[in-house]
């Protein structure tokens, strides 16, 4: 059904994040689509291993200028169809006109995929940095939302800035962004990673100030290659604090010790957000398994119990 006769579904999407905290907290896992066949087994065996952790919803992210598309769509049907987590898809405004990202969507709604990750997505690299919409194309993050709402009812995710998105001039005008992309349909909000558990606070409380009254996601990110993360950092607006910078100093060649000091690090974290009333958690995995499995278990976040044989 196209968007001029209606939504595919008017059925009401449940939020997999209750208003209240649950029995035990929630989760979900984010993933990139695989470049090789390499790349695929490492990611198909994080993907099992978290599984039974049953998260409530696994995203897979959506390469520059839509590069990764068909890998994308691809591994979340493959999610959906062999683990029966549910599949999040991310979608970006980024080098696509508003019917070619429509069609986009409406392939995933035919699939069965009905919880997609809507986001602005980042320049073009021959913009020289600056972000400028494609000709026909979304304008932003919130006329995505808006137009995704047309052509089904998807549960709709989008992306919330503890420490302000790059481009954004100020505080101000970040939440009035993400109020903007709420207002549109957005069912969530999901955060990029910090490390500073008082930026989080302030921003979920500015947030609820301004009239945003979805269900706010921490971002977790494990560090256990840190001039990795302090290259994302620069490029997404996060801040590396000394402390953390610290931890890692001298770990270069040490695997071992990085892990055991990033489990430390994230599983501290998630423990000060719970104290403040956060059960909901969305774990960066950079398609790993290990450090996500053990913070989820240190979080009594654990696999079903199994009945013993008689």
């Amino acid at each position: 059904m196209s968007p001029d006769t209606g939504p595919l579904s008017t059925a009401t999407p449940t939020s997999e994040f209750p208003a209240r905290k649950p029995s035990k907290l929630v989760v979900s896992f984010e993933f990139s689509p695989p470049r090789t066949d390499a790349m695929a087994e490492t990611l198909w065996a994080s993907i099992e291993r978290l599984a039974p952790l049953q998260p409530a919803f696994m995203s897979v992210t959506y390469g520059a200028g839509g590069s990764t598309r068909q890998r994308t769509h691809e591994t979340v049907v493959r999610i959906k169809r062999e683990t029966g987590i549910e599949p999040a898809a991310h979608l970006t405004c980024v080098a696509a006109t508003c019917g070619e990202i429509d069609d986009v969507a409406r392939a995933y709604w035919d699939a069965g995929i009905r919880h997609i990750v809507a986001l602005r997505g980042d320049a073009p690299r021959e913009s020289g940095g600056k972000y400028v919409a494609h000709p026909g194309g979304y304008a932003n993050a919130a006329a995505l939302v808006a137009g995704l709402k047309r052509i089904g009812d998807f549960q709709i995710s989008v992306a919330g800035y503890p420490e302000r998105h790059p481009d954004s001039i100020d505080d101000k005008a970040d939440l009035d962004n993400l109020k903007r992309k709420v207002d549109a349909g957005a069912d969530r909000c999901i955060t990029q990673f910090f490390f500073d558990v008082e930026d989080f606070l302030r921003f979920r409380d500015r947030a609820m100030a301004v009239g945003v009254q979805v269900p706010i996601v921490p971002g977790i990110m494990p560090v256990s290659n840190f001039a990795g993360i302090a290259r994302m950092s620069a490029m997404c607006g996060s801040k590396v604090p000394a402390w953390l910078a610290a931890l890692f100093d001298g770990l270069d060649n040490d695997l071992e010790t990085r892990r055991m000091i990033a489990a430390t690090v994230a599983g501290d974290l998630c423990r000060k957000l719970e104290s403040e009333g956060v059960f909901a958690f969305h774990f960066y995995t950079l398609n790993r398994a290990d450090l996500t499995y053990a913070l989820c278990h240190l979080l009594g976040v654990r696999p079903a119990a199994q009945p013993r044989a008689e």
